[in-house]
C-alpha cells in the first residue's frame, strides 16, 4: 500500500534514534514535512541528512521533554508557522531501571513519570488545537507490552505505559466525533538502545530492526486508517480493543 502524505505536517518525538528516527524517515519518504523533536542535536542533524537523501524535508526542534515550558510553546510555534498539524507520533520515552519497586530511587521514578507520562499529557494539550484543525488528524502514542504484562522489576516503566494508554484512550473518546484518530502502539521488542539497556544479554540480531517497525506505523497515519481508541500490536499486525478485567 502506498501512503501519500504530500502536503501533510508530521511531528515526531524521540526522532534522533530508534523507532522515532526511522518513523520520521518513513513519513518524509511519503511526502510529509517532518518536525523532528529530540534532545540530541547530532542525532537530529543525522536524521536531517537522511531525510534529505530520500527527497524529504524536516524542521529540527532540539529540546528536552522535561522542559514543560518548551512543550507548551511548541504548539504555539507550529500554529504561527503552519496553522495546523496533521500527524503526531509521540514516541519518546525512558526506561528508568530494572529493579524491585522498593529499591527504585525517587528521582528515577519521577524522571520516568515526567518523560513518559507528564510530557505526553503536556504534548496532547499543546498539540490538540492544531490536530483538530486538520481534516485527517492522526496521533500515535507509543506504548509497550509492559503496560499489560507487569513483569517483576519493570514497575516504573510498566506503570508509566499503562498511564500513557489511559491518556490515549481518554483522548480518543473525547475526540471520537472529530476527524482526529488516536491510537496506542505496542511495537514489541525492537533492536533499540532502550531494549539493550533493559536486556543486556539479549542478541539484538534476533529482534526486528526499528526500520521494520516504522514501516508498519506509516499506514496508521494514512487517510484510510479510521480506527480510534484502540491498541495496534505491531508484531501481530492487528488492532485490538481494550476490555475490562475478567
Amino acid at each position: 500500500m502506498t501512503i501519500d502524505l504530500k502536503g501533510r505536517l508530521a511531528l515526531v518525538t524521540g526522532a534522533s534514534r530508534g523507532i522515532g528516527y526511522f518513523t520520521a524517515i518513513e513519513l518524509a519518504k511519503a511526502g510529509a514535512h517532518v518536525i523532528a523533536c529530540a534532545r540530541t542535536v547530532g542525532g537530529l542533524e543525522e536524521l536531517d541528512d537522511a531525510i534529505k537523501a530520500v527527497g524529504g524535508t524536516a524542521t529540527l526542534v532540539p529540546f528536552d521533554l522535561a522542559d514543560m515550558a518548551a512543550i507548551d510553546q511548541l504548539g504555539g510555534h507550529i500554529f504561527e508557522r503552519w496553522g495546523k498539524l496533521d500527524i503526531a507520533v509521540l514516541n519518546a520515552g525512558v526506561l528508568g531501571v530494572i529493579s524491585p519497586i522498593g529499591h527504585v530511587e525517587a528521582k528515577v521514578f519521577d524522571k520516568v513519570m515526567t518523560i513518559n507520562v507528564t510530557a505526553t499529557w503536556r504534548l496532547i494539550r499543546s498539540l490538540e488545537p492544531l490536530l483538530v484543525k486538520s481534516d485527517q488528524g492522526r496521533a500515535l502514542i507509543l506504548s509497550s507490552g509492559a503496560a499489560h504484562k507487569c513483569r517483576p522489576f519493570w514497575g516504573p516503566y510498566s506503570a508509566s505505559k499503562a498511564a500513557v494508554e489511559a491518556l490515549a484512550r481518554t483522548w480518543a473518546a473525547e475526540t471520537q466525533r472529530l476527524p482526529l484518530r488516536v491510537l496506542s502502539v505496542d511495537p514489541g521488542a525492537t533492536r533499540t538502545a532502550m531494549r539493550a539497556q533493559a536486556m543486556p544479554g539479549e542478541d539484538p540480531a534476533t529482534l526486528p530492526h526499528p526500520s521494520e517497525v516504522a514501516a508498519k506505523l506509516l499506514p496508521l497515519v494514512g487517510p484510510d486508517q479510521t480506527e480510534t481508541g484502540k491498541l495496534f500490536i505491531v508484531r501481530e499486525g492487528k488492532m485490538v480493543d481494550y476490555r475490562m478485567p475478567e
